[in-house]
């Protein structure tokens, strides 16, 4: 009797399992109700392993099994939820267009830096060797880039608090981590080798050094301490400095210093002016700009700055003229030049608006392109050398640099009363 009460319950456990795998797990419960005997039922109330239940890829007890997606489950009433999608930008975080390249590389500074790199080298006159000046353009980009990534890899959280940087690739997870630090390593090691087999080993010391310095020194104190607007300053100085010893010359030399100073000088009132118009946003991200902690005393700190470095800037011509770097041209056009300057920064310092720090802005983008024009036409490098380039430019894009300066030259005595 007991051996055929065994066998008739394997039986119907049999069959309830056949019928759990064809209508899932409520459709064989409500079955198991009206088929089972007493026994029958009680054995299975009680939880156990089965081999048979499959969830998200892996065998799962029948009694934690969760219902087919979007199936009415009896037992709750409910409707199951689907699994989550997956965003978009976890599928492409791994990869790196070259919208992202350039928004991390924050091409218009690195252009900005290539540019005064250039300005530098060819500062130094003729003749020019095209390919050290491709090289030096060419390492000052990818340092810059490096520079710029990693700057950004470090300030991922506070990027994401800010309004005008929420848009970062790394903010939004378009670019992961890892793919940036990638990104930075490449172009931090192929901007210092491109820099010391094309150009010369200071110049790539210079480069290398200024990746750890804005990546590095000046990141670390932009939370924590103002002085990291002049440290950030010397960053902006030694691009120019480059171009001078890739050129051949020395970073001890008074034109290195010269346009180094200028740099420095310029970033100020540049600077200045546009933390003070996202002066709220940079208080958001936790940074410690002065026109961030100048807003008690309404922007008194940040004018007087502004005021000072301009007024500074404003001697280099005369200071260069003086030093006999340039020629007196260059002083009488810096005039001109520096009057607008002190002109809209004195504005700033009537009115502290974000309108009057807008002028004080734009007025440094093109500032600095003038002068450094202005620079290289007035100097007396290029002068002492026009005699050697006559006899020796055999190149013809040496020949056509010659004879621009020359007329640009030309068109300047023309227009100048003392010439």
């Amino acid at each position: 009797f007991v051996a055929g009460k065994q066998s008739h319950l394997s039986t119907m456990t049999t069959s309830t399992a056949i019928l759990v795998l064809r209508h899932g797990i409520s459709h064989s419960r409500n079955a198991t109700k009206t088929i089972q005997p007493p026994e029958l039922r009680k054995a299975l109330s009680a939880p156990r392993e089965s081999p048979f239940s499959t969830s998200g890829g892996l065998l799962r007890p029948f009694s934690t099994a969760s219902p087919p997606s979007g199936k009415l489950s009896e037992e709750k009433g409910t409707t199951a939820s689907p699994p989550p999608p997956i965003s978009p930008n976890q599928n492409k975080a791994n990869h790196i267009g070259i919208s992202c390249i350039t928004e991390l590389s924050k091409a218009k500074l690195s252009a900005l830096v290539v540019s005064t790199a250039s300005f530098g080298f060819l500062a130094a006159g003729s003749p020019i060797s095209w390919p050290t000046l491709v090289a030096c353009s060419a390492g000052t980009a990818l340092c810059s880039s490096s520079a710029s990534t990693w700057n950004q890899i470090f300030e991922i959280d506070r990027d994401a608090k800010m309004k005008r940087t929420a848009h970062r690739p790394l903010v939004k997870g378009t670019v992961s981590s890892r793919s940036a630090k990638l990104l930075g390593t490449m172009t931090g090691v192929s901007g210092g080798s491109v820099l010391l087999y094309g150009t010369d080993p200071v110049t790539a010391a210079l480069g290398v050094s200024n990746i750890a310095l804005y990546a590095g020194l000046y990141t670390y104190l932009k939370p924590r301490h103002e002085i990291n607007t002049w440290v950030g300053a010397v960053v902006g100085a030694i691009p120019p400095v480059m171009g001078w010893t890739a050129a051949g010359g020395s970073p001890s030399d008074i034109e290195a210093i010269l346009m180094g100073s200028t740099l420095f000088l310029w970033q100020f009132p540049h600077f200045f002016a546009l933390s003070w118009m996202h002066r709220k946003d940079y208080g958001r991200g936790g940074f410690q700009m002065v026109p961030v902690n100048d807003v008690h005393t309404k922007g008194d700190r940040t004018a007087a700055l502004i005021m000072r470095y301009t007024a500074y800037l404003s001697t280099l011509p005369f200071l260069s003229t003086a030093l006999d770097v340039t020629s007196p041209m260059f002083a009488i056009e810096g005039v001109a030049l520096n009057a607008y300057a002190l002109y809209v920064a004195k504005q700033f310092d009537k009115e502290r608006s974000n309108a009057n720090a807008r002028k004080v802005f734009l007025t440094s983008l093109w500032y600095l392109p003038s002068f450094m024009m202005l620079f290289i036409l007035h100097s007396k490098t290029w002068k002492d050398e026009e005699k050697a380039m006559d006899k020796n430019a055999t190149e013809k894009w040496n020949v056509l640099l010659q004879n621009w300066i020359r007329d640009a030259r030309n068109k300047g005595k023309e227009l100048c009363l003392h010439e």
